[in-house]
C-alpha cells in the first residue's frame, strides 16, 4: 500500500472508532450527563455519584425550577425538594457534593440564566465558606451564559463522550456490571437517595466510624474567607435585582462539628462570619429585598443528639453521621424559615443585627453546658483537633 492510501485508511478507521466511541457513549450516558424525565434516569446507579454536575445542570435547563436549593452535600441529602413550603410549585435540589460556596454560586447563576427562579434557599457552612473549587467535576463549561445553552452543552456532552473512563462505564452499564445500589439524585429532583447514603456510610464501617472522619473534614475547611463574602454578596445582589426570595441557612451539623471549630482556634473567626452574615442580610432587606438568614448549628435539641458511641445504636435519628443530617431535619429547616410545617422549639434563629450578638453569647454558654454534659462527645472532638 502507498503511503497516501494508508493515511487514508489509517485516518478513515480512527475517526469511524472514534465516532463509534462517542455515539456509544452519548446513547448509553451512564452518567446522566442529558438526562430529565427519562426512562435512563429511573435505573439504578452505582452508590457513588458521577459527573452529578453535569446531570444537574442540564436537568435545570429542561425542567426550569421556580424553587431552587444550593449548597454542598449537606443541603443535597438533607432538604427534601417535596415540602409543605412549596406545595404546587417546581422544586430542584441544585447542591453538590463537596461544592464551596463559589461552587453553589456557579449553580445560582446558571439556573437563573436557564429560567425564573422565584425562590432560591441556600445552605451555608463556615468552613466551606470559600471560592475554591470544591466539586472538581463542576466544569465551569457548565454554566449557561447565553440562550443557546443547550445547544453548547450538547456539543460538551459530545467532547465528554470521548473519555476513556466513560466507555468503561458504558460497557459495564451493558454487561450489567455497573453497579446497581440506588437511583440518580435526578430522580428524586435532585437529592440524594438515602440507599446511596447508607451504602456509602457502611463501607466505612458505619456510623459510629464515621463520626470522628467527618468531624476532621469539617473543621479544616478553608473558610470563612473575606473574598468569599464580598462573592455572596453581589450573587445575593443579583437575585434580588431579578426579585427573587432569598433563604440562607446556617447547616445544623452536629454539635461535635461545631465544636471542632472551637478547639481548632476557628471559633472567633466563625462568630465573625455570622456577625457579617447578619449585616449582610440587613443591608439587602433595607433596600427592599425579601432575603434572610437563620442559624441552625450550634448546640440544640437537634443538634446534640447522642452519637453511636455514646447510644450504642448504630444509627441516630436525626443524623447520618455527624456532617449530614437525615431529609427529618432538612423538613424542620423549610418549616421554620417559611412558617409552614413543625420544628423543634430551639432549632434555628434568625440572624439580624439587632439579635446576633445575644445569639452568639447563648451558643457560647450552650458550648459550655455541653462539654459538661458529653464528655466522651468533647473528648473525641478534643482528639481530632489536636491532630492538626
Amino acid at each position: 500500500m502507498d503511503p497516501r492510501s494508508y493515511v487514508t485508511v489509517f485516518c478513515g478507521s480512527s475517526a469511524l472508532v472514534i465516532g463509534t466511541v462517542a455515539m456509544l457513549n452519548y446513547l448509553v450516558d451512564p452518567y446522566l450527563t442529558h438526562q430529565w424525565q427519562t426512562p435512563q434516569v429511573l435505573r439504578l446507579q452505582p452508590g457513588r455519584e458521577k459527573l452529578s454536575a453535569w446531570g444537574k445542570t442540564y436537568a435545570l435547563a429542561k425542567f426550569k425550577p421556580a424553587v431552587l436549593y444550593v449548597g454542598n452535600s449537606r443541603t443535597e441529602l438533607g432538604l427534601p425538594p417535596r415540602a409543605t413550603a412549596f406545595a404546587g410549585q417546581h422544586v430542584f435540589n441544585g447542591a453538590l457534593s463537596g461544592a464551596s460556596l463559589g461552587d453553589a454560586m456557579a449553580m445560582v447563576r446558571h439556573a437563573a440564566q436557564v429560567g425564573q427562579l422565584k425562590t432560591v434557599v441556600w445552605g451555608i457552612d463556615a468552613p466551606s465558606f470559600s471560592m475554591e473549587i470544591g466539586n472538581t467535576d463542576f466544569d465551569r463549561e457548565l454554566v449557561a451564559d447565553g440562550p443557546l445553552y443547550l445547544w453548547r452543552r450538547g456539543l460538551l456532552n459530545a467532547r465528554r463522550a470521548l473519555s476513556f473512563d466513560m466507555t468503561a462505564d458504558s460497557i459495564r452499564l451493558l454487561r450489567g456490571t455497573f453497579g446497581s445500589a440506588c437511583h440518580s439524585s435526578l430522580a428524586l429532583y435532585g437529592q440524594r437517595d438515602g440507599v446511596c447514603v447508607r451504602d456509602r456510610i457502611d463501607s466505612l464501617g458505619g456510623t459510629g466510624a464515621a463520626v470522628a472522619p467527618r468531624v476532621r473534614e469539617f473543621i479544616r475547611g478553608a473558610g470563612p474567607t473575606a473574598e468569599a463574602a464580598a462573592a455572596l454578596d453581589r450573587s445575593v445582589a443579583a437575585l434580588c435585582k431579578a426579585g427573587t426570595v432569598i433563604r440562607l441557612y446556617i447547616n445544623p451539623t452536629h454539635a461535635m462539628t461545631i465544636d471542632g471549630l472551637y478547639w481548632a482556634g476557628k471559633w472567633p473567626a466563625m462568630e465573625a462570619w455570622q456577625t457579617g452574615l447578619a449585616e449582610l442580610a440587613q443591608r439587602h432587606r433595607s433596600a427592599g429585598c425579601d432575603v434572610r438568614i437563620h442559624d441552625f448549628s450550634g448546640f440544640n435539641s437537634v443538634t446534640t443528639e447522642a452519637v453511636p458511641q455514646v447510644s450504642k445504636q448504630s444509627d441516630m435519628l436525626y443524623y447520618w453521621e455527624t456532617s449530614h443530617y437525615r431529609s427529618n431535619v432538612g423538613a424542620m429547616i423549610l418549616a421554620r424559615m417559611f412558617g409552614r410545617g413543625e420544628a423543634q422549639e430551639d432549632f434555628g434563629v434568625e440572624l439580624r443585627n439587632d439579635n446576633v450578638a445575644g445569639h452568639l453569647a447563648r451558643m457560647r454558654a450552650a458550648r459550655e453546658r455541653y462539654h459538661s454534659a458529653h464528655p466522651e462527645g468533647t473528648r473525641i472532638v478534643r482528639a481530632v483537633a489536636a491532630e492538626r
